[in-house]
């Protein structure tokens, strides 16, 4: 068996892996939070706002902590095409999660079914990933670990769901990030010592790219959208600003007629 290291840089990836997941999940309530004070086009755009940062924290979180991720006696490469499939899997399943509790009627109902498909497939982004990795061996998985990890994530979902219709404070925003960033984290972990590899020393080299290669460079990009969209939603005006605005308006306007 070869010994598997989660954390080859110490904790850098680790930590790292998890302010992503806070920033995604803290940035997708806010964009929530704007989303249900508003209508129309408007409440769509920051649903989708919402839904992407919440998914783009996730998969890069996801990533992130795989860059610490080592195999004694074997390198480890990752297929592109399946990497970009588990991030367009992270995409939609919270896209759909997102708009369920944004547009239902019943939010007790979309809460529960969001909650459970965004759940799966945030678990089955995961496993997307891992699926992912090529190496000199084979990976199996302690299947209770494997169901422990899916069960975190259906409920981390259902609670960001919640979160983003009940919770409207920025203070208390920023602990239900803080919560919900280390229920991701908890899944993603859980679901790494599920994991085992017969290692199988070969010469042979390995399909796809490294970590460096490609894996790096996009989760950088990555990290770089949800900041610049943070600082997107910070400079921009809440409905309530929005509305003291045009009702100070009102009488400038009159007095210029």
């Amino acid at each position: 068996m070869g010994h598997l290291d989660h954390a080859a840089f110490g904790w850098l990836t680790p930590a790292l892996s998890y302010v992503m997941a806070c920033i995604g999940a803290a940035l997708g309530l806010r964009c929530t939070v704007r989303a249900l004070a508003a209508t129309g086009r408007a409440r769509r755009n920051w649903l989708v706002t919402a839904a992407s940062s919440i998914g783009t924290g996730i998969w890069t979180m996801h990533f992130v902590a795989m860059l610490g991720f080592r195999v004694s006696g074997s390198d480890i490469r990752y297929d592109v095409p399946l990497t970009i499939l588990s991030l367009l899997v992270a995409m939609v399943v919270v896209w759909a999660g997102v708009f369920a509790v944004g547009y239902s009627r019943d939010r007790n109902r979309a809460l529960l079914l969001g909650g459970l498909t965004t759940g799966l497939g945030v678990a089955s982004m995961h496993y997307l990933g891992m699926a992912a990795v090529r190496l000199h061996g084979d990976v199996t998985y302690d299947p209770v670990l494997v169901g422990l990890s899916v069960l975190i994530a259906v409920v981390a979902a259902t609670a960001a769901l919640w979160a983003g219709l009940n919770i409207k404070s920025p203070l208390a925003v920023t602990v239900a990030s803080l919560v919900m960033g280390a229920a991701v984290s908890s899944m993603h972990y859980t679901g790494m010592f599920a994991v085992s590899v017969r290692v199988d020393p070969s010469g042979d080299a390995l399909p796809g790219a490294t970590a460096m290669q490609f894996i790096f460079p996009l989760a950088v990009g990555l990290g770089s959208y949800l900041f610049i969209t943070s600082a997107f939603v910070a400079l921009s005006p809440t409905a309530d600003e929005r509305e003291a605005s045009a009702s100070a308006q009102r009488p400038l306007e009159s007095v210029a007629r």
